[in-house]
């Protein structure tokens, strides 16, 4: 693709319009570090309550958790008392991060039980009130995630853009799925193009990019001025070296083998033993293991050995004995 143009968000430029969508229990410092060293132009918090940090949640200081090298660097608040979430952009403003973004697209029940995420669709004056009053509070962008619309037949997403549009919002992620549809079926990137049409601000499309040539495609269709990659970088970083390839017009990087899968997750262990007690880090990389070595010949075995693991030296060990020592390409289906 010739001519690719950064993405502005606010006073924040993005040099490769790629970020990392926020994913609870994914996208922590560790794998977002990952993923912008691999090429994506922007990485975003796992999704962090309002509440939690104005009780002094014990959880939210490691959610929160940041380095210098992974900027810019989004926050994802979530949340719906406008005066609230004022508050809060006001504390955190001065962290580390250079965009203030509001969850309200996360579809768990839990979440939207209590009017959260997905549940702020149903009510754009809401959306509204709440990015006006963080934008009032605060000089960084402030941005908002949504999804095509609550309920599977009804879609409202452009509503809810224009709404965050007249709070004040900077710019707008739109996932092409409604709450009902969580993340089945496919992603309907014409929504994402008719949120385009409706708004002024910058949209970021999301859902069902799996590849460079999926990037590209969903620029052309949708006119979005980024992408977010979600679900498909989990277990493949690599994806956003493919993706800035293929935006590159350049030669798209081959797939990588097991030598270079086993070398990304000792690399992502080394991450997560700098910032987390040992016991969590390797608990945290059992899950990772098994989406980065999901197609490999003997996965399911191997799955099975590492949920057992409990030390980060067994964890090496079990990397350089059973992974790396294949010569076997990765095969993600």
């Amino acid at each position: 693709m010739m001519g690719l143009e950064t993405l502005q968000i606010g006073n924040c430029q993005i040099q490769m319009p790629v970020m990392l969508a926020p994913m609870a229990g994914v996208s922590d410092l560790a794998f977002r570090l990952l993923c912008r060293q691999m090429g994506a132009g922007l990485v975003c918090s796992e999704m962090v309550s309002a509440k939690a940090i104005h009780y002094g949640n014990r959880g939210t200081k490691e959610l929160m958790e940041s380095r210098p090298e992974e900027r810019p660097l989004m926050l994802q608040l979530f949340g719906s008392d406008p005066e609230l979430m004022g508050q809060i952009a006001a504390q955190v403003e001065d962290g580390p991060w250079d965009i203030l973004d509001v969850n309200m697209g996360c579809p768990v029940p839990k979440v939207v039980k209590n009017g959260d995420g997905s549940a702020l669709l149903k009510d754009p004056k809401r959306i509204e009130n709440i990015v006006a009053a963080m934008t009032r509070a605060v000089k960084k962008p402030v941005t908002v995630k949504i999804r095509k619309g609550f309920e599977l037949e009804n879609e409202c997403a452009a509503e809810a853009a224009l709404a965050a549009e007249a709070g004040g919002a900077a710019a707008v992620t739109v996932h092409g799925r409604t709450r009902e549809q969580y993340y089945s079926g496919r992603a309907d990137w014409a929504a994402i193009r008719r949120v385009r049409e409706a708004v002024h601000i910058p949209v970021i499309g999301n859902g069902d990019v799996t590849s460079g040539a999926d990037a590209v495609r969903m620029l052309e269709e949708t006119g979005a001025a980024g992408i977010a990659v979600g679900r498909a970088a989990k277990g493949n970083p690599w994806i956003f070296r493919e993706i800035r390839a293929a935006l590159l017009d350049e030669e798209i990087p081959p797939r990588p083998d097991a030598v270079e899968i086993g070398e990304m997750i000792l690399r992502h262990l080394e991450l997560e033993l700098s910032y987390k007690p040992e016991h969590v880090a390797v608990r945290e990389m059992r899950k990772h293991v098994a989406w980065y070595t999901a197609g490999l010949p003997g996965s399911s075995a191997l799955r099975r050995r590492v949920n057992e693991i409990e030390t980060a030296g067994a964890l090496e060990e079990l990397v350089r004995t059973k992974i790396m020592s294949r010569q076997t390409g990765h095969n993600p289906d």
